[in-house]
C-alpha cells in the first residue's frame, strides 16, 4: 500500500529546484516505493522566490522563514538546500520537530557542526540523507564492486580530482561562499567534500593526511541585490576573498593505500572534470563524470603494456536499471538525485539507513578540518 508523505523544500536557489524535481519524477522511476513525497511547503528568504516555486511546481505553501516549515505537522520530511552556514541551525529545528532530513553537503561549516546534526539525528529518532550525489552513479557503484572483488588486485593508490571554473571569472559576485564566517572552507566544502565521500566509498578509512591550499583571485565585487547560483558583479565595492579557491590533499588509507585528492574551483577550461583513477598491484579503474556511464578498466595477467578497455554500465549496475533499459544509455546530474530522493524516502519507509548518512558527512567534515588544520600547520594531521 503506498502512503503519503509530506516535504517541505527550503531553499530555493538551483539545488533547492533539483530536489524538487527529484521528488517529482522519483514515483516513476522506484513505482514499488511504499511513500509518495507530497509537496507541502517550500521556504527561501528572498522575496517572491518561495511563491514563484510553489506556483511552479505545486507546492501548497510558501513561507519566507523557514521555522514556519519546523512548526508544521504537514511536514514529515525536509530537504535543506539553503547556504552553508545555516546548516546547522536548520537541521538541528527540523530533527528536533521530529522531521528526517535530506540535507545538502558539506552539513554546516565545521565537522561539529555536522556531528551537531547528526546526533540530533540520532535523538529523534528520524532518517539523515546527506547529498553526496556522485557515488550514486551506476559506473561509480561499478568501480566499487570491482574493487572489492579484488578484481585489480590489492590497491595500491588512487587519485581524485574535482576542478571546476564557476568561480574563475574574476567578475563573480562576492557572495556567501567566499565569507569563512557564511561559506566555511570554499572550495573544499563544496568539491573536496565530495572528493572524500568517493575516497571513503571506493576504499575505506582515511587514516591521515597532509594538504595545502590557496586563494587565486583574492578579491571580488560585492553583489548589489538578491543572488541565485555564481552571479556576476561590476561595480561594487571590492571585498577579500576569505576561504580558500585551491586544495591539494596527499592521503594515507587505513588499507596502506595512498592517495592524492585535488580540488579547484577556479580552472580556466575546466568545465565539471571530477573523477577518479584507482591503481592495483593487477589493473586499475578510471572513471569521469563528464562520461559518467563509462569506466576505463585494466585487467588482466600482463601488467607490463596491459590494455585499457571502455565498459559501459547497464542494468545491473547501482540504480541503472530504474532509468534506462540497456547498456550505454545516457544518464545526468539530475538522476542522480532522483536515486538520492529514492535512498531517502527507503530510508524513511523501512526505517534503515540507505545511501550516503549523516555519519558519511562527519567524517568527510573531519577530513576537510584536518585539511584545514595541515595547510596551517604545514603537518600531516591524523584522522581518529
Amino acid at each position: 500500500m503506498v502512503q503519503t508523505l509530506g516535504v517541505a523544500v527550503v531553499g530555493f536557489g538551483w539545488m533547492g529546484r533539483v530536489h524538487t524535481q527529484a521528488y517529482a519524477r522519483v514515483p516513476h522511476h522506484f513505482p514499488g516505493l511504499s511513500l509518495r513525497p507530497e509537496l507541502v511547503a517550500v521556504a527561501d528568504e528572498v522575496p517572491g522566490r518561495a511563491e514563484e516555486a510553489a506556483a511552479q511546481y505545486g507546492f501548497a505553501a510558501a513561507h519566507r522563514d523557514w521555522r514556519e516549515v519546523a512548526a508544521d505537522p504537514r511536514v514529515r520530511a525536509v530537504s535543506i538546500a539553503a547556504p552553508n552556514f545555516l546548516h546547522r541551525e536548520i537541521g538541528l529545528a527540523m530533527a528536533e520537530a521530529g522531521k528526517h532530513i535530506w540535507i545538502e553537503k558539506p552539513v554546516g561549516l565545521t565537522a561539529e557542526d555536522a556531528r551537531a546534526v547528526s546526533d540530533a539525528v540520532t535523538k529523534a529518532g528520524v532518517q539523515g540523507t546527506v547529498g553526496f550525489n556522485y557515488r550514486g552513479a551506476p559506473a561509480v557503484a561499478a568501480a566499487r564492486e570491482l574493487i572489492a572483488s579484488g578484481e585489480f588486485g590489492t590497491v595500491t593508490h588512487v587519485r581524485i580530482r574535482l576542478f571546476s571554473d564557476y568561480a574563475a571569472h574574476p567578475e563573480g559576485a562576492l557572495t556567501w561562499r567566499y565569507e569563512r564566517e557564511r561559506g566555511g572552507s570554499g572550495v573544499l566544502g563544496d568539491l573536496a567534500s565530495h572528493g572524500v565521500d568517493l575516497a571513503r566509498f571506493l576504499l575505506g578509512e582515511i587514516e591521515a593526511l597532509t594538504a595545502d591550499t590557496a586563494i587565486f583571485l583574492p578579491r571580488r565585487a560585492r553583489p548589489t541585490g538578491a543572488t541565485a547560483g555564481h552571479t556576476r558583479a561590476t561595480g561594487g565595492e571590492l571585498g577579500p576573498v576569505e576561504n580558500e579557491d585551491y586544495v591539494n590533499c596527499l592521503l594515507r588509507f587505513a588499507s596502506g593505500a595512498r592517495g592524492v585528492l585535488e580540488a579547484c574551483r577556479v580552472s580556466v577550461g575546466e568545465q565539471n572534470n571530477y573523477g577518479f583513477e584507482v591503481h592495483g598491484t593487477k589493473g586499475a579503474v578510471f572513471w569521469d563524470f563528464r562520461r559518467m556511464g563509462e569506466l576505463g578498466v585494466s585487467r588482466g595477467t600482463s601488467y607490463q603494456d596491459q590494455p585499457v578497455s571502455t565498459v559501459y554500465v547497464g542494468p545491473g549496475d547501482g540504480e541503472y536499471a530504474a532509468f534506462q533499459p540497456g547498456s550505454a544509455n545516457s544518464m545526468g546530474y539530475d538522476d542522480l538525485k532522483v536515486i538520492e530522493a529514492h535512498h531517502f524516502l527507503r530510508s524513511i519507509a523501512e526505517n534503515t539507513p540507505y545511501g550516503a548518512t549523516l555519519a558519511d558527512a562527519v567524517h568527510s567534515a573531519a577530513a576537510l578540518d584536518a585539511m584545514s588544520r595541515s595547510a596551517e600547520q604545514g603537518t600531516w594531521v591524523p584522522l581518529a
